[in-house]
């Protein structure tokens, strides 16, 4: 006993004298310039010193500390981390609409995790370090996101939705099919309810497993085969309720909505975000920008879904071109009324495409650098992690991407990135 008594001694008293742990690694990173996010224009001479997770200084020709490992990138850019507030991150979607939900079926559960897996990885090599997932089956995103927090795989930092919330019927459920031709009809456990009561009890459910965001279908949608794609599909009341519920716990919400009617209910009750929106009128647009709304407008997959060589069902390809037609004098309209904006793609297919946004966006009128903060401090703000990430500053988790030239003059230099950095440790370089 009297061992075991001084052994014990021993070890309290080496944690009283408070024994050091080895210092964080500290790593330079210098290039021409650095797009910070905090203004418009590029600061030359660029610095970032990282120590550890966290960049300790960010720049112009700030010295070296002693002992850092230097990474010279020379011509480039740096910039932080790209977030993409609106992605499905376990799924991909092909050319041939049928014959990709045809390959759905056959898949296992655990075939789509691994899946995601390379997703993820790919995606965060092409320079997101932080997404919004909103929806998935069989809690593949909250595992996803597990995982990658635990570093068992690469990938981008996650916020996960799980089941999304819709009416029974509407975009977010299996349309389109005869009855039980999958079973049991899906209730409230995976996001599908009838009334305020029923919402409210799937809100709490896919918080009860592992949801960080609250996301609900208020309108019809594009790539569900039962719907129209303007209507409204929840009631004023239950998109209340769903919305009340979500902030009640702690929860962002945001809204799939190309209608203008269902996207207004949802901004009068306090929804966070509005995905999509195609067919926003002046008056919601207005009124998104009285109440601090977001609008994630998802451009990338409208051009994606109007491919000439895409196969669609017949229904499927209209409701996508009466979008499309659309949606760009939406997005310019809502950049002249001062709407906030924040970056999303939509984009569950190719990875590695998704900067393509950017150009889309300065497309209709936006500047490089008001895209660039899209996908920057404002994400950030949406998503609530605005004290994190976002901006190249004192504090923030190193999440840093680098990109040849300059973005400012040519927008689509992100879709090259050369290097990645997330949370510290470095994922790509192509030098």
């Amino acid at each position: 006993m009297r061992r075991i008594e001084v052994a014990l001694m021993g070890l309290l008293l080496s944690s009283a004298l408070g024994a050091q742990s080895p210092a964080p690694p500290v790593t330079v990173l210098r290039a021409v310039r650095m797009f910070d996010g905090r203004s418009g224009a590029t600061v030359a001479g660029a610095v970032i010193v990282v120590e550890g997770s966290k960049i300790k200084e960010a720049g112009s020709n700030l010295a070296v500390p002693a002992g850092a490992t230097v990474v010279d990138l020379g011509d480039a850019t740096l910039l932080a981390g790209f977030i993409d507030s609106h992605m499905h991150l376990t799924e991909e979607a092909g050319d041939d609409y049928v014959y990709g939900f045809f390959e759905g079926l056959r898949r296992t559960v655990a075939e789509d995790a691994l899946r995601a897996g390379s997703f993820a990885k790919r995606l965060l090599e092409a320079g997101f370090t932080t997404v919004r997932n909103v929806g998935a089956f069989d809690d593949v995103d909250v595992g996803l996101r597990n995982a990658i927090a635990k570093g068992f795989v690469p990938g981008p930092r996650m916020l996960v939705s799980r089941y999304p919330i819709g009416a029974t019927g509407g975009h977010c459920d299996q349309t389109g099919f005869p009855p039980n031709t999958f079973g049991p009809e899906w209730g409230p456990e995976k996001g599908k309810a009838s009334g305020a009561a029923q919402i409210r009890q799937a809100v709490r459910l896919q918080v009860k497993y592992g949801a960080d965001v609250i996301k609900m279908c208020v309108s019809g949608g594009v790539l569900s085969l039962g719907d129209e794609v303007s209507v409204p599909q929840m009631t004023d009341e239950e998109i209340a309720a769903a919305v009340d519920e979500a902030h009640r716990l702690g929860k962002k919400t945001a809204a799939h909505a190309h209608g203008d009617l269902a996207a207004r209910a949802a901004v009068k009750a306090g929804i966070d975000s509005i995905e999509h929106g195609s067919f926003l009128t002046d008056e919601t647009l207005s009124l998104m920008k009285a109440k601090g709304t977001y609008l994630v407008p998802t451009l990338l997959v409208g051009d994606w879904v109007t491919r000439p060589e895409a196969k669609f069902p017949p229904n499927i390809a209209a409701k996508a071109k009466a979008a499309v037609s659309v949606r760009s004098d939406m997005f310019r309209r809502a950049q002249k009324i001062g709407v906030r904006i924040a970056f999303g793609t939509d984009a569950a297919f190719s990875y590695g495409v998704q900067a393509r946004e950017f150009a889309l966006m300065t497309g209709l009128g936006m500047t490089p650098a008001a895209a660039l903060r899209a996908a920057g401090p404002a994400a950030a703000d949406l998503l609530g992690l605005s004290s994190l990430i976002g901006t190249l500053e004192k504090g923030k988790e190193a999440d840093i991407v680098a990109v040849p030239g300059d973005p400012l003059a040519d927008i689509r230099a992100t879709e090259k990135v050369l290097f990645v950095m997330k949370g510290g440790k470095i994922y790509r370089r192509s030098l």
